[in-house]
């Protein structure tokens, strides 16, 4: 049986690559929105969830406890998987 073998530092390398460009994709960023928007986070994210949506007041707790990205990450959902992405 004929098998390939690989140095080491090779396959390093391919994994890291892989991950750096799965992060980079995976990622991305968008803009950041302030503690003051987080009436139109909610409502955002309210529709983007549609009847599986929390309570307004949870959700609003949660949008100022959440960080400008995070915020931003949640305007930038268009889809529910999408706002698991988000550190919301």
């Amino acid at each position: 049986m004929n098998h390939l073998k690989f140095p080491a530092s090779s396959v390093t390398l391919t994994l890291s690559c892989s991950f750096a460009i799965v992060l980079l994709t995976g990622c991305s960023k968008a803009d950041p929105v302030p503690v003051s928007e987080c009436k139109a986070v909610v409502s955002h994210a309210k529709r983007v969830l549609g009847d599986k949506a929390p309570s307004s007041s949870q959700m609003l707790k949660q949008c100022k406890a959440a960080s400008d990205e995070a915020r931003g990450c949640v305007m930038a959902a268009d889809k529910p998987m999408k706002l698991l992405d988000c550190d919301f």
